[in-house]
């Protein structure tokens, strides 16, 4: 992959690359002065000063809207196992939790209380609201690490070290998956900043397969009825006379609200394909909608990683059995779930590579930006966070890893479509 990064022809002075440019170079320099917090102060974990290692996780709970409460659920079940084998390297982790409730102010207030207790990062979190946490950590100094790659800041914060190619890899790879595929593609996304973003990235790969451009419908991001989208989604993806369409539901965790009604009015055009992406279905979904007579099933399906029956998820697996218990938020197959477990990884990796050094945020920022090489058994590619592992795409700086995998719905279960990981890289660094 390495190799042939940095190879955009885009123009280093391109308004894109320019802002992304000057928003990282800018808080790097911020960074220089100890008055704004990011010096932190070597030989001072973030612990309570018995050599143990605080950190925190982050997520949107009993909202109306996107909820991931397996997220901080699988941060505490995962300290469980290391803290029973002795700690990481030897230092016990404690994890602090908070509840976004997927609104700004909560967002900040999360990271503001991250600054105030000292944590030396934020791992394997979801938030909604990157300007509003990614701030308050900035000025502290506090890596951001495995955000689940709902936002562009993700992409675009000098201490942001993100694990996945996030909604950017996913929606391109689903645009190259359904552009060899289907006829009319019709997008139903939230009318949100971040659903703004959609149209134009699943556009990026169906332009790389040669097919026209999605159709764009909106839903609000707290909808719970979507006839009138669906009526015309169908519509749309009939409109070809030659080529059976696709409907592409993109909505977090409404997409089955939208699915109650395609459902009902899919009798009328069986051929309709859906495509979607992991995080808006995964197999608990598939499961709970019929399995086999599941509406999803047939679907085209992105994802960051391979599905959820592959054994390299089989470590995962069995801390869930032994330090979750019976905690049912703690699915294996929840994206958010297994994003948590791989950031977890990377931390470790990082703490672990510091020997008997210090323990801080600076630390660990430093030996992440020298280029540690984290490997998370097959999960993903090897991941490093030097600037040649980035990938040239101008809006999303610190995106490293690119690739996805296709899947397919057979039989009531999630498959592999196309063996091994699809790189996205080139299709991201074309998009506009």
């Amino acid at each position: 992959m390495s190799g042939r990064r940095r190879t955009s022809t885009t123009s280093p002075t391109s308004p894109r690359r320019l802002r992304a440019t000057l928003l990282s170079a800018g808080a790097l320099l911020a960074c220089t002065s100890i008055a704004v917090g990011c010096g932190v102060v070597p030989g001072v974990s973030g612990g309570s000063g018995d050599g143990s290692i605080t950190v925190m996780t982050w997520a949107p709970e009993n909202t109306a809207a996107t909820n991931k409460p397996g997220m901080p659920a699988m941060a505490k079940a995962y300290a469980r196992w290391v803290n029973s084998n002795g700690g990481i390297n030897g230092h016990k982790l404690n994890i602090l939790t908070c509840n976004d409730h997927n609104n700004s102010v909560d967002a900040a207030t999360c990271a503001r209380r991250a600054v105030k207790e000292n944590v030396v990062a934020v791992v394997g979190s979801y938030s909604q609201h990157g300007r509003s946490f990614l701030a308050p950590l900035e000025g502290a100094g506090i890596p951001y690490i495995g955000g689940y790659g709902v936002t562009d800041d993700e992409f675009t914060s000098p201490l942001s070290y993100p694990v996945n190619g996030g909604e950017p890899a996913l929606l391109a790879g689903l645009g190259e998956q359904l552009g060899r595929t289907c006829g009319p593609v019709s997008l139903i996304r939230p009318d949100t900043i971040a659903g703004d973003e959609l149209p134009v990235l699943i556009d990026s790969g169906l332009k790389a397969a040669d097919h026209a451009s999605v159709t764009d419908q909106r839903a609000a991001d707290d909808a719970t009825e979507y006839s009138g989208q669906t009526r015309a989604a169908l519509q749309n993806a009939t409109s070809d006379a030659d080529r059976n369409g696709c409907v592409v539901p993109a909505l977090g965790d409404r997409t089955d609200n939208f699915m109650d009604s395609f459902r009902r009015d899919r009798e009328t055009y069986p051929k309709v394909g859906v495509g979607t992406v992991l995080g808006s279905v995964d197999q608990s979904v598939i499961n709970s909608t019929g399995g086999a007579s599941s509406p999803y099933e047939g679907a085209f399906v992105t994802g960051w990683y391979p599905p959820a029956s592959d054994p390299s998820w089989n470590s995962m697996r069995k801390v869930i059995t032994e330090h979750a218990f019976e905690d049912n938020r703690v699915d294996p197959a929840d994206a958010g779930v297994q994003t948590t477990w791989i950031a977890y990884t990377v931390l470790a990796k990082a703490v672990e590579s510091l020997g008997e050094g210090d323990v801080n945020a600076l630390t660990i920022r430093r030996t992440l930006d020298d280029g540690l090489k984290v490997t998370t058994g097959g999960l993903t590619p090897t991941l490093s966070w030097r600037f040649e592992d980035m990938i040239a795409a101008v809006d999303f700086p610190r995106l490293v890893n690119a690739d996805v995998t296709f899947q397919v719905v057979r039989k009531g279960q999630l498959a592999t479509a196309r063996k091994g990981f699809v790189n996205m890289s080139d299709t991201l660094e074309s998009a506009d």
